[in-house]
């Protein structure tokens, strides 16, 4: 059994000012260690332990999040005195600023740790607490301004495993990656290498003869580099049939992801003896490694420290596209860079392997023209969120998440599904369980990024998905513990995302949900008063989006068309090109739409409108509050457009959402004749296709003479929207929404 020295250190102005090394490599609080202890000298007993320290592997370190401070600039003196003839007291003449520094700055709550795990004997034990004890000694870790203290402890993997659930910061764990950062570490001799450099620098001006000293370097301590939190390896492969011509895909049920799982790594008897898979072939090539093996594949006698060291394997279902057959055609491997097992040998184990069909025991036989070949194309990993570099603020479980007991649902017999059903009160309280397990979930799995909503229901969120209880038969994972969860996060994530209990089992994999540039959403959270005009929202909007562009632009700058919808000499922007930015009010949704001019008109945003888009963004940052007068003081959260969304998903029909207003009323025609011609027009002047029908639904005559209606639209190809026409549409008129039926 193995114990840690965990040593804390809290900093006193909570800024560190060592350059090039972040988090403070384990070599920087190891010089702390030894000058904090080596006033006066180093003790025996202290040197002892010192020298106990370097035997031991990298250690785990946790920082809290920071952030840059402003800069400054140090005046040192030029190495130059000649030119001031030797004379000391003339320094200032040579003293130049070339010296920069910016420190890093971060919260008080939170202190470093470092964490060495040992072997738990009374040796170790004796020597970590020396090293405990030599803790309470420092006083600064990094450059002379960076005042701090420690405290030294010895406690249970336990332990630290319960302290680093609850950090908040980075967690930074070595490994022998070949990427990743790299910090100096300790290895034998860096306590003698101080100790030369300590005697060395006494003695770096030796006289030459010639009433002149000759300047030596001191030598420089010596360290190990090691990479920390390098990136996983991913290995590919694809489900085929090597016995038909062309080796066509083998498709695996998308219902039967956990039997895919454990026939690929293969299943453990009584005894500890795997079956014919992975394991079992690595067991009969390396003998001498059979607890590793069983470790990081099946996670046998694995402990929760040991988790970030398991490989964990992926089935894949066929995504991309709404009509793909959602069946299993690729797995893939996840190798952590800090696994037990080479890279090399896991490649080996899964490439070629036969499999096995498990769905009963007595009639199981060997499938030998199914096998897993390494994949060629790896495309299918983008929509996964990995490959294209590119991360999501929204994901969708693709296979349901697996949470703790605690946050299933009731469980009803069918005979009682009447009498005993639950009413609202009951399955609120189940979603708000299952959603505080999910923010667990999201934490065991390192994600940082804080959750701004949950979305859970039992059913798929994508057309050919599975409900969650055709997961459950044959598993460990009974039904009510299944559900399918949508996230968004305040920031960005990388994928590829597993969450849940069974993220070992296949089960909790998430997919990106696209978002749509150009569209800014934002959902009502209260504050709404009844009987509110959505113009009026949208108007308070446009208001509020301008005030706070002109902060980010400058209060004497001239606020461009994009954002006014008004010339520079305060004409309102005329012509067929809409320029500038629509506010749509959704209130059958509860939320509010920003739509950039390329968006509306199908197109390619301009130079110019980027640069607009990238100010938009900035402007929009903490947008949480929107005061509309009458229509109330409306709590707002950051959304996400989706590119599936029924107001931009692709469709044949659609139908008004708001009223549409025409832009002009043409002579002897019927009404609803010239609401026709007048939206056909508009269609062509956003470079949509003609519509094969345009059927009205509404027309109304005002006082004035202009005509509003809603109608239906429908076209020969989906076209995607947004659909947004007539003569108030900057303003969330002429609105359409894909019909159900698309």
């Amino acid at each position: 059994m193995s114990h840690v020295l965990l040593i804390n250190v809290r900093f006193h102005d909570c800024r560190y000012h060592g350059s090039g090394d972040w988090p403070p490599s384990p070599a920087r609080l190891f010089q702390a260690l030894v000058a904090g202890a080596a006033r006066g000298g180093l003790s025996p007993s202290d040197q002892e332990a010192l020298g106990w320290l370097e035997t031991l592997p990298p250690p785990l370190i946790a920082a809290p999040s920071e952030r840059a401070g402003q800069s400054f600039g140090f005046f040192v003196p030029n190495n130059d005195l000649d030119s001031v003839g030797g004379d000391v007291r003339r320094i200032g003449k040579i003293r130049t600023s070339v010296k920069r520094m910016r420190p890093r700055m971060f919260s008080p709550e939170r202190p470093f740790l470092y964490a060495w795990v040992f072997e738990n004997n009374e040796e170790n034990r004796s020597q970590a607490n020396v090293v405990a004890y030599m803790a309470d000694r420092l006083y600064q870790l990094g450059r002379g301004v960076d005042m701090a203290w420690a405290v030294g402890e010895v406690i249970e993997p336990v332990e630290l495993d319960r302290r680093l659930e609850a950090y908040t910061g980075a967690i930074y764990r070595p490994n022998d990656g070949r990427e990743g950062i790299t910090l100096d570490c300790l290895e034998r001799g860096s306590l003698d290498s101080l100790c030369k450099r300590y005697q060395a620098t006494g003695h770096r001006f030796t006289p030459t003869g010639q009433g002149k000293r000759l300047f030596t370097q001191a030598p420089k301590p010596r360290f190990q580099a090691v990479s920390y939190n390098s990136p996983i390896t991913h290995l590919l492969f694809d489900l085929r049939d090597t016995v038909k011509a062309g080796s066509p895909f083998a498709p695996w049920p998308l219902a039967r992801v956990v039997e895919l799982v454990q026939t690929l790594r293969g299943r453990v008897d009584a005894e500890g003896t795997p079956e014919p898979g992975a394991t079992r072939r690595l067991w009969d090539t390396l003998p001498d490694q059979r607890g590793e093996i069983s470790s990081a594949l099946i996670g046998r006698n694995a402990t929760e420290a040991d988790k970030h060291r398991r490989v964990r394997i992926l089935p894949l279902p066929s995504i991309g596209h709404a009509h793909v057959n959602r069946d299993i055609r690729r797995v893939l491997v996840e190798v952590p860079p800090n696994c037990p097992l080479r890279k090399d040998d896991i490649s080996w184990a899964f490439s070629g392997l036969e499999i096995a069909s498990t769905g009963d025991e007595t009639t199981r036989e060997l499938l030998s023209n199914t096998q897993l070949v390494p994949a060629v194309d790896r495309s299918m990993l983008e929509h996964y969120g990995l490959g294209s570099g590119e991360s999501a603020r929204v994901w969708r479980s693709v296979t349901p998440l697996a949470l703790p007991e605690g946050a299933g649902r009731r469980r009803i017999e069918a005979a009682r599904l009447r009498a005993e059903a639950k009413d609202g009160p009951e399955r609120l309280a189940e979603h708000q369980c299952a959603t505080g397990a999910v923010l667990h979930a999201l934490r065991h799995a390192g994600v940082r990024a804080s959750a701004t909503s949950v979305r859970m229901q039992r059913e798929p969120f994508e057309a050919k998905e599975l409900r969650v209880e055709f997961f459950s038969p044959g598993t460990r994972f009974a039904k009510e513990r299944l559900w399918h969860a949508e996230i968004t996060f305040a920031t960005p994530v990388q994928g590829p995302l597993v969450l849940g209990d069974g993220r070992y089992a296949g089960l909790g994999l998430m997919r990106p949900v696209a978002s749509v540039i150009g569209v800014h959403a934002f959902r009502i959270v209260g504050g709404l008063a009844d009987g509110t005009k959505p113009a009026t929202i949208s108007a308070a909007l446009r208001r509020a989006v301008m005030a706070r562009v002109q902060d980010v632009l400058g209060l004497r700058k001239p606020l461009p068309t994009f954002f006014s919808g008004h010339e520079r000499n305060g004409a309102p922007a005329r012509g067929n090109a809409h320029r500038h930015l629509a506010f749509i009010t959704d209130l059958a949704r509860d939320r509010l739409l920003i739509v950039a001019p390329h968006m509306m008109e199908h197109r390619h945003p301009t130079p110019d409108e980027k640069r607009h888009l990238s100010v938009l963004a900035a402007s929009l940052v903490g947008l949480a509050e929107l005061r509309a007068g009458g229509a109330g003081r409306l709590e707002l959260t950051s959304s996400t457009a989706h590119a599936d969304d029924r107001l931009l998903a692709p469709a044949l029909r659609w139908e008004s959402v708001t009223e549409y207003r025409v832009t002009r009323h043409p002579k002897r025609t019927m009404d609803h004749q010239a609401l026709v011609a007048d939206a056909a027009s508009e269609l062509a002047r956003r470079n949509l296709p003609r519509p094969t029908r345009i059927e009205p639904i509404q027309c109304t005559l005002g006082s004035h003479g202009g005509i509003t209606g809603r109608m239906r639209i429908e076209f020969a190809t989906a076209v995607s929207g947004p659909i947004l026409i007539g003569q108030t549409c900057h303003s969330g008129g002429g609105l359409f929404i894909a019909d159900e039926q698309r």
